[in-house]
C-alpha cells in the first residue's frame, strides 16, 4: 500500500440515505464533476432475476468510458491495484459488501476490522473515493436476529467510514444534505 502523502484534492466522501433516495445518482454526479478517470466498483451479486435487472439498470446508467470493477468482498485489494495515478472511485454499495461478508460467514469483529482496514486504505490512496451506503437503522426494529445483526453492523460500518471521511451527504427524497464537514454549535455542543 502506498505510504505517499495524500494528494491535495484526494478525499473520501460518504453518500448515505434510505432506499431509492438518489444515493447512486448523486455519487455519479459527484464523480462526473471530477473531470478525470472514473472507476466504478460494484459490490452486488446477481443471485436472482430481480437483482440481475437492477444490476443491468445500474450498468446502463453509467457513462461507457468509466472503468468497471466487480468485487463483492476484497475492496482493499481493489484500492491497492488501482495504482498511484489519481482517479475518482465510486464504491456502490457498502451495505451490499456487508451482506456479502455476513453471507460468507465473517464474524462481527472480523467485519469491523476489515472496515477499519478499508478506511485506512482509502485515506492512504491517491484517489478520491465516493462510498455509497444505506442508512438502514432509521426504520423499525427488525423481527429476527440476522436482520438486527445486519442493521447494527451497518450502523457501525457507516460510523467508521464516515468518521474518516472528509465529506458526508445524507440523501433525502433525492436531495443531498451535506452533514460533514458541517459542525453546527448547538447548546454548547459541537
Amino acid at each position: 500500500m502506498s505510504t505517499k502523502a495524500r494528494v491535495k484534492d484526494q478525499r473520501v466522501v460518504v453518500v448515505t440515505g434510505g432506499a431509492r433516495s438518489g444515493k447512486s445518482r448523486f455519487a455519479k454526479e459527484l464523480a462526473k464533476q471530477s473531470g478525470g478517470e472514473v472507476v466504478f466498483v460494484a459490490t452486488a451479486s446477481a443471485q436472482d432475476e430481480e437483482m440481475i435487472r437492477r444490476i443491468e439498470r445500474h450498468r446502463r446508467s453509467r457513462p461507457r468510458q468509466w472503468k468497471m470493477v466487480e468485487e463483492e468482498v476484497d475492496l482493499v485489494g481493489v484500492i491497492d491495484v488501482l495504482g498511484e495515478e489519481s482517479k475518482t472511485v465510486i464504491i456502490d454499495c457498502i451495505t451490499l459488501w456487508l451482506s456479502n461478508l455476513i453471507e460468507r460467514g465473517h464474524r462481527d469483529k472480523e467485519i469491523l476490522q476489515e472496515t477499519k482496514r478499508l478506511s485506512r486504505a482509502l485515506l492512504q490512496s491517491p484517489h478520491t473515493v465516493i462510498l455509497v451506503t444505506n442508512d438502514v437503522g432509521s426504520g423499525i426494529v427488525p423481527e429476527n436476529a440476522l436482520a438486527r445483526r445486519f442493521r447494527d453492523l451497518a450502523g457501525e460500518v457507516n460510523q467508521i467510514l464516515a468518521s474518516s471521511s472528509q465529506e458526508v451527504y445524507l440523501m433525502v427524497a433525492g436531495i443531498p444534505v451535506k452533514i460533514k464537514p458541517n459542525k453546527p454549535k448547538v447548546g454548547g455542543y459541537l
